[in-house]
């Protein structure tokens, strides 16, 4: 696929990708659930040296602007960042300015089909010429969630960060199960296949505080290193720097979180 323009980072956003000529990246596919050619875009530190890849997942707006700089920023730092596009068969992001419609839609969309692509992603990252093998995981908001569902169906993780998955402890609003999305992630929190990093917002409600000490209490059953942080002074998306909900300085603490966490599993492991 041909090389896409690397864009300097909003001033003063944590990672803050400075100098574009450090990072190459592309427009791509890679094969997803049932072969199916699923969209992504990919950033690398233009450096000849391997380095680590990293899986990362949108929020409801889809594989955007600001997703497509957070690859960047960690590209910056040493990865091969890949951006999955969970839309690819949906025909783009929906119009979430109509929230009805926009949560119509997640839910509709099937836990097995995102798993399936989000382990193409893992494998076509772990494929790459100058890629080590270690591969980790981040989500914020709906991928929050597929982070984590992510991190307990497979073992294709080394390291996952869970942003504020919603909807981890039921299907939608109303229902815990549904065809669509028949497990919560949480009951399946001690099946954890690798160290988890979880991000709460201290005035969030989906999740709550309280469901992320929950998920915190089940994901140690499973053996693996988990840390759940609560953030003061935040709410949900509070790393969205081009939302009203962001928050420069707990978004900033989650950068000083995530860095190590991610330098200790994957770059030193």
């Amino acid at each position: 696929m041909p090389s896409t323009e690397v864009e300097q980072s909003p001033r003063g956003v944590p990672g803050a990708v400075n100098d574009p000529t450090r990072i190459s990246a592309e427009q791509l596919t890679f094969a997803g659930a049932g072969g199916t050619q699923v969209n992504g875009y990919l950033a690398r530190p233009a450096d000849a040296a391997s380095h680590p890849g990293i899986a990362v997942i949108h929020e409801a707006g889809g594989l955007g602007e600001h997703i497509r700089d957070v690859c960047n920023r960690f590209a910056n730092i040493g990865y091969v960042a890949l951006g999955v596009d969970l839309y690819t068969r949906e025909g783009g992001p929906p119009d979430t300015s109509d929230m009805q419609a926009t949560m119509a839609r997640l839910f509709a969309i099937s836990d097995a089909t995102v798993l399936g692509d989000l382990e193409g992603a893992a494998d076509h990252l772990r494929g790459l010429d100058g890629v080590t093998g270690r591969i980790g995981c981040i989500g914020f908001c709906m991928g929050g969630r597929y982070a984590l569902l992510f991190a307990c169906a497979s073992d294709r993780l080394n390291a996952v960060v869970d942003c504020w998955g919603g909807f981890i402890d039921r299907a939608t609003f109303d229902e815990r199960s549904t065809p669509q999305r028949p497990t919560p992630p949480l009951q399946l929190a001690d099946r954890l296949s690798c160290p988890l990093l979880g991000a709460v917002g201290a005035e969030d409600s989906n999740p709550s505080p309280q469901l992320g000490e929950q998920l915190r209490e089940r994901a140690q059953a499973s053996g693996q290193e988990v840390k759940v942080d609560v953030y003061d002074g935040a709410g949900h998306a509070f790393f969205a720097d081009y939302r009203p909900t962001y928050r420069p300085e707990p978004a900033a603490k989650l950068w000083r979180e995530i860095v190590p966490f991610l330098h200790r599993h994957l770059q030193a492991g």
